[in-house]
């Protein structure tokens, strides 16, 4: 288990909203070494191949350089804690047991953009993540780390903490910008993309939880040091919430680029009642199905998206043989479609229509033509919203029509 819980789960920094405990377990030296040399946070993030955990896999570095070259004279960094998908519990565990590792990470990327304003967005029925942070970032302000950010970037640096509307659709980052202004969240066309053009029109960070909580830890020991954390190519470590027909469900901190394999079989106890794997949903539930024949699959972004797949948030819902995949996609298509904001018709119908055609085959009360239209609406729907909602809905729909084509009553086409 030495390659277990190396680094945001290490037991050493699961202190709570105590400030004197983190910085007791070394907590501060990330940011003091930022503070030393401002100029190099971003190369050092670069040079470390962070990712955004969030759910693209973007590199990290690449947006806090657009912010830190926007002009503007008040940026901000959001620390986007909106979680809300089904089978994803890594940002609230983070916010709820390590806050400061969090906080300090966010303070060391407001350092790097010269932000004026760092805003922790966080989803108000996470009750207790909420209420961490805000005891958390009380003692930050009560402390003299404020004093030595104001010398370094000459200005003061408001922190807030704000309840996010607590919808799905809340968690996308032109969402973000919008609830923010004291807006309802409807995602925005990009571009310009939030770095550009974000709240106020200022310069906009943001980056997930579990992106920032890093953070601190590359600043204290190294790019080196969160490069050789991971398998192969693959950098640093990874948070896979294990859910579904496993032994034993939970947070899992490994090495990116561990394998599925070993994530469900050695960590996860293997199947339930001693069923065999039939399929998981990666990422949460709006991705491409991985079966059987992908086990051996390194868990990192890219390796992932070879299999047609994403790595998304890290999410892993996992399914035995036995149990309905459409049952399975049409209770998250009526999550996306509940979901919808409403503001694209073809995302708010189209949703609808996927749920309750899901819902008639689910039943066994569905038409030849009802399958027909399912695969019509797949065809038509992608791209039509401003935003991956509808994208991610049709993803695995059309997954599992692909996958699984014999529990819709599909014939299977033999290969030539």
């Amino acid at each position: 288990m030495e390659k277990l819980n190396q680094v945001l789960l290490n037991p050493a920094v699961q202190v709570g909203p105590d400030l004197a405990a983190w910085l007791q377990a070394g907590g501060g030296l990330g940011l003091q070494a930022a503070l030393t040399a401002p100029t190099a946070i971003i190369r050092c993030i670069a040079d470390a191949d962070l990712r955004g955990m969030g759910g693209a896999g973007f590199p990290a570095w690449r947006k806090w350089e657009a912010t830190a070259n926007a002009v503007g004279d008040c940026k901000y960094v959001v620390c986007n804690g909106n979680e809300d998908e089904p089978g994803t519990f890594k940002d609230r565990t983070l916010l709820s047991a390590s806050p400061h590792q969090v906080i300090e990470g966010a303070l060391i990327a407001a350092l790097a953009v010269r932000a004026r304003c760092l805003i922790f967005y966080l989803n108000p029925h996470q009750g207790s993540s909420l209420h961490t942070m805000q005891q958390a970032v009380s003692q930050w302000q009560d402390s003299p780390w404020p004093e030595k950010l104001a010398a370094v970037m000459g200005h003061a640096l408001e922190i807030k903490v704000v309840a996010s509307s607590g919808r799905y659709i809340g968690g996308e980052e032109t969402a973000v910008v919008a609830s923010l202004e004291a807006g309802f969240p409807f995602p925005r066309k990009k571009p310009p993309f939030p770095a550009e053009q974000g709240i106020n029109n200022q310069p906009t960070l943001i980056n997930n939880v579990e992106t920032l909580a890093n953070v601190s830890h590359i600043l204290r020991h190294g790019a080196g040091w969160y490069r050789a954390l991971g398998v192969g190519k693959a950098c640093g470590t990874k948070l896979y919430s294990l859910s579904g027909d496993v032994l034993r469900p939970g947070l899992y901190e490994l090495p990116m680029g561990s394998s599925l394999q070993e994530l469900v079989f050695h960590y996860g106890g293997g199947m339930l009642q001693g069923k065999a794997f039939k399929a998981v949903f990666t990422g949460g539930p709006s991705n491409t199905l991985l079966t059987a024949r992908d086990l051996d699959v390194a868990l990192d972004f890219d390796s992932v998206w070879l299999r047609h797949s994403r790595l998304g948030t890290g999410a892993m819902i996992v399914i035995s043989e036995g149990s309905s995949i459409i049952r399975k996609v049409a209770e998250y298509i009526d999550f996306f479609a509940k979901g919808s904001c409403g503001q694209c018709p073809s995302c708010k119908c189209g949703t609808f229509q996927l749920a309750r055609l899901l819902d008639r085959v689910d039943g066994g009360r569905h038409s030849p033509a009802d399958l027909d239209a399912l695969q019509h609406l797949c065809q038509i729907l992608p791209g039509s919203g401003r935003c991956g909602l509808i994208d991610g809905a049709v993803t695995v729909v059309k997954s599992s029509l692909h996958t699984f084509p014999e529990e819709y009553g599909l014939l299977v086409q033999q290969p030539a």
